[in-house]
């Protein structure tokens, strides 16, 4: 064992044994003291390298963080460190010294969460402190569930503060495009953004939000507080996990009908994923019109069934469900995230009630030469 490793492993018993916050002044203290003078320079500074990479931020991965525009770093292996961005998911070039080096840095970012990650809770869905990248949400398996390895999952939530005019230069919609959805804005028309993992449904929401009459209020319920349109009236509340001891949990259905006390304009929920749907429907039938959302969905045809899965856990039948989800939507914004990373909005739809229930009725796709029809459909009369 050479000095530098033999001082690393002295400086991480010292530190595992502390109950002071770790920062850089601390690792460094700590590597002053343990070195005493017997190692050499060059040694010290290696050993304070390593231990800050191990003890502070994210690590080997706090570079990627600071990336623009990574959406995801993924570790499936010491030397396997993927990110993700607008190119599409490719390989990078850090490795990790080891398996424990990967362990150990998802349960210290685990802690930093108010969570606990071990053998006996293998695995941590949470939320870091929030840093100048904005939010990042941590996924961590251990083995031997991870059968080959740690894999660690840290998704960066920057805020989505583009207009409609910044979407539109980045190629999202053409400019016809841009004015049928300033039209459904301007009209009140509640819509829904469906769309999968990464495909800029929370882009095109704010966007749509920012074009919201200034004179209008704008609740908006989130998870992960990624909505930052430019407007005048926009309040935001943002659910809060339980702690280390189960309690304090603040959920999206707790906050929906705490906006509804709010004075609301429009109520917009960030992403419904859960139990919230009811209260959200609800709320949109006591006379909150232009209410919005963004729900996961692989294309607009799928959003009653969808619905169906998310109400089903607040207890809502199939037939309530129906009836109100056909009078508090009426549009279907559908994005989809090409191979190269590019997203665009890819469909249009209008939720109409049938006796079967309600079905997404198609009424522009990206390519169409006419999208003004669109919102002819969206204007008229459901059936």
């Amino acid at each position: 064992m050479n000095h530098t490793t033999d001082l690393v492993d002295r400086v991480r018993g010292r530190l595992a044994s502390t109950a002071t916050v770790i920062t850089p002044a601390v690792v460094a203290r700590a590597v002053r003291e343990e070195a005493g003078g017997v190692v050499g320079d060059a040694d010290v500074l290696s050993a304070l390298r390593l231990m800050r990479q191990e003890f502070v931020g994210a690590g080997l991965l706090d570079p990627l963080l600071r990336t623009d525009e990574v959406t995801d770093i993924l570790v499936t292996a010491p030397d396997q460190v993927w990110l993700d961005g607008p190119g599409g998911l490719r390989r990078t070039d850090v490795t990790f010294p080891d398996e424990d080096s990967v362990r150990r840095l998802a349960q210290r970012l685990a802690l930093a969460c108010g969570r606990r990650l071990d053998d006996a809770q293998p695995f941590v869905d949470a939320w870091l402190p929030v840093t100048a990248q904005g939010r990042v949400r941590l996924h961590a398996v251990l083995p031997p569930v991870a059968a080959d390895g740690t894999c660690l999952s840290l998704r960066v939530l920057r805020r989505a503060g583009h207009d409609l005019d910044a979407l539109r230069r980045l190629g999202t919609f053409d400019q016809p495009t841009q004015r049928v959805l300033e039209a459904l804005v301007a009209a009140r028309l509640a819509f829904v953004v469906t769309g999968g993992t990464g495909a800029g449904k929370t882009s095109l929401l704010s966007a749509l939000l920012a074009a919201v009459d200034p004179r209008e209020r704008i609740v908006s319920i989130e998870d992960a507080g990624e909505l930052a349109p430019r407007h005048p009236q926009f309040v935001r509340l943002i659910a809060r996990p339980p702690n280390i001891e189960g309690a304090g949990e603040v959920t999206l259905a707790d906050l929906v009908r705490q906006g509804l006390r709010m004075r609301p304009d429009r109520l917009v929920v960030g992403e419904v994923r859960g139990a919230e749907v009811c209260d959200l429907l609800t709320a949109l039938n006591t006379g909150h019109d232009g209410g919005a959302g963004t729900v996961h969905a692989n294309s607009p045809a799928e959003l009653p069934a969808r619905m169906e899965a998310l109400a089903a856990l607040g207890g809502l039948s199939r037939a309530a469900l129906h009836s109100q989800l056909a009078a508090a939507f009426q549009v279907v914004l559908h994005m989809h995230r090409r191979p190269d990373g590019t997203r665009r909005l890819a469909q249009i739809g209008v939720l109409n009630r049938t006796r079967t229930g309600v079905h997404v009725t198609p009424t522009w796709h990206d390519g169409d030469d006419n999208p003004s029809s669109a919102l002819n459909t969206m204007l008229s009369p459901r059936a």
